[in-house]
């Protein structure tokens, strides 16, 4: 059975970093997803799917990413099942983050619509983190340093 998710879009809100009882990393987030296609005289609607990392991933999002930004994530979708405050079952819906990876560089992000700059011209390969380590990731100081 296959169970691939990959989907591109924009944060709604900085990632926060919890840890749990254990002490393991995670981060849940929402990406703005714009649909392909819009009905005739109507704008194209935006889903928003909810998107949980965890550890490695987790700590990656939550520091370098931020609210507005436009994030890659490949990942697998998981449904759960919980008891509201009210006592009401609930089903969640959400993608599990294995991958995730950055679509603009690090001066576009700052720009409200980038889809219609024409100045921003980026043809460095975006930085992504894929499951596994961090300890092949360097953190730069300086700005000027950045690969974009």
């Amino acid at each position: 059975m296959l169970n691939v998710a990959i989907i591109t879009g924009r944060l709604t809100a900085d990632p926060e970093l919890r840890h749990t009882s254990n002490n393991i990393a995670v981060t849940s987030f929402s990406v703005a997803v714009t649909r392909s296609y819009a009905k005739a005289g109507e704008e194209r609607q935006s889903d928003f799917i909810d998107v949980v990392a965890w550890r490695g991933t987790a700590e990656f999002v939550s520091k370098y990413f931020k609210k507005g930004q436009l994030i890659a994530i490949e990942g697998s979708i998981q449904t759960r099942s919980y008891e509201d405050r009210e006592g009401k079952k609930r089903k969640a819906v959400e993608v599990v983050a294995n991958n995730v990876h950055f679509i603009e560089s690090k001066k576009s992000s700052g720009v409200t619509d980038v889809n219609n700059r024409e100045d921003i011209i980026d043809e460095t390969p975006a930085v992504a983190y894929e499951s596994g380590t961090v300890d092949d990731f360097q953190e730069i100081q300086d700005d000027e340093d950045l690969p974009f």
